[in-house]
C-alpha cells in the first residue's frame, strides 16, 4: 500500500523549532521529489521551503528565507522539514506530497502545482503559540 505519513507536528512557542518527517511506504523515493505544503485556517494550500529531489534539482518557493530546511534520507525512505524560528503565522496543517522527478523536470510551470503530485499524506498540525 502506497503511503506518505507525516509526523512531528505539535504545539511550540514562537521562536521554537520543530522537525517534521515524511515517511514513504509502498514505493521508493529514489524517483520522486517530495514537497511540503501547508494550509492555515481559512487559507489555501501553499508550498513551503524547497522540493527535495533525488536528482539534485532544486525548486524553492519565492518566500524560502532559510528558516526552513529540507533534507532526505533515502535509506529510511524519509524526508524531513526542519523549521526554526517559528512564528504564529506558521500555524497550519503541513502536508508532504510526492511527484515523479521526471515530471518535475519536464514541467514548464510552477513545480508547486498540486496536479503534479501523485501521493499525499494526511497532514500534521503545527501550532505556534505562547
Amino acid at each position: 500500500q502506497v503511503q506518505l505519513v507525516e509526523s512531528g507536528g505539535g504545539l511550540v512557542q514562537p521562536g521554537g523549532s520543530l522537525r517534521l518527517s515524511c515517511a514513504a511506504s509502498g514505493f521508493t523515493l529514489d524517483d520522486y521529489g517530495i514537497a511540503w505544503f501547508r494550509q492555515a485556517p481559512g487559507k489555501g494550500r501553499e508550498g513551503v521551503s524547497c522540493i527535495s529531489t533525488s536528482d539534485g534539482s532544486t525548486y524553492c518557493t519565492e518566500s524560502a528565507k532559510g528558516r526552513f530546511t529540507v533534507s532526505r534520507d533515502n535509506a529510511k525512505n524519509t524526508v524531513y522539514l526542519q523549521m526554526n524560528s517559528l512564528k504564529p503565522e506558521d500555524t497550519a496543517v503541513y502536508y508532504c506530497a510526492a511527484a515523479l522527478s521526471s515530471n518535475l523536470r519536464g514541467w514548464g510551470g510552477s513545480r508547486w502545482y498540486e496536479g503534479l503530485y501523485d501521493y499525499w499524506g494526511r497532514g500534521t498540525q503545527v501550532t505556534v503559540s505562547s
